[in-house]
């Protein structure tokens, strides 16, 4: 009787320890160990890729562990943050997205600026817009989106003229009433192709976005013929679902990215070649 009295103290002391083992882990299961929230951001190579690196390490001492996702074009980040497969992407500007939303019904917002691009001409042959030649064959993107810009630039440059009143963000080649210099325009090239149709010195003269230009080791302060000013309106944004931009990681991501840190790191990094905003 005593032996079976024994055993079964025993076994109720070891319960009494296991609980209170349990309870040890527990209690620090909610403090140092907690995990961090993951935020998955979609991104070009660069500049936005590297810029949210640079922000990572801040991000992570707010218990924020970002996780990037690097895209080669301008269609999948959307497709995949419509699908869930992202919490934000990080590659696109205003008017992009908005002509995004038109063709597509995506329930997308604009979370926060970040930074501006100016969009630049390059030329193998010709230093300056001045030194096209009549006819000359100017090459840009065949996202429609980019078009208005493009030729906002070129209108600023003196090149062409578009109708009068028209919103420039919108303008396409058939906007074009004086051409001056009878210039063709060839719009058949996916962006991410044109540093490489560049190099090639295919054309006259290659409109390139910013963020291929620098991937491409372009440096669009030197080594372009005309540059867009930093007045412009494409600003590229921190893009998310419908609802998310009150997240409150989302709202942190867009603070330190527009950090004082960050946007030094930013002008340093790239010369001016790419343009922080505050707001």
């Amino acid at each position: 009787m005593k032996k079976v009295l024994f055993t079964i103290l025993l076994f109720v002391f070891v319960l009494a320890l296991t609980a209170c083992g349990s309870e040890s882990v527990d209690s620090t299961s909610g403090g140092e160990n907690e995990e961090a929230v993951t935020l998955v951001v979609g991104a070009s190579n660069v500049p936005h890729a590297e810029i949210l690196e640079q922000a990572a390490p801040i991000l992570a001492e707010k218990g924020i562990e970002l996780e990037i996702v690097t895209f080669q074009d301008y269609v999948l980040p959307n497709t995949a943050l419509a699908e869930k497969e992202l919490d934000a992407n990080y590659f696109q500007h205003i008017p992009y997205l908005e002509s995004q939303i038109a063709d597509h019904g995506y329930d997308f917002v604009n979370a926060g600026g970040i930074h501006i691009e100016p969009i630049g001409v390059y030329s193998q042959s010709y230093e300056s817009l001045a030194d096209l030649p009549e006819g000359a064959e100017l090459i840009m993107s065949n996202s429609v989106a980019d078009h208005g810009r493009f030729l906002s630039l070129l209108q600023t440059e003196g090149l062409i003229t578009l109708k009068e009143g028209i919103d420039t963000t919108k303008a396409t080649r058939e906007d074009i009433v004086e051409n001056p210099r009878n210039i063709e325009f060839i719009a058949d090239i996916e962006a991410g192709l044109l540093p490489q149709v560049y190099n090639n010195d295919e054309g006259d003269a290659v409109l390139i976005n910013t963020n291929y230009a620098i991937d491409a080791g372009l440096n669009p302060v030197e080594d372009a013929i005309a540059l867009e000013g930093s007045e412009s309106p494409y600003v590229n944004i921190i893009t998310v679902r419908n609802g998310d931009e009150t997240r409150e990681e989302i709202q942190t991501l867009v603070e330190v990215l527009r950090s004082e840190d960050i946007q030094n790191f930013i002008l340093k990094e790239y010369n001016n070649s790419v343009v922080p905003v505050s707001e």
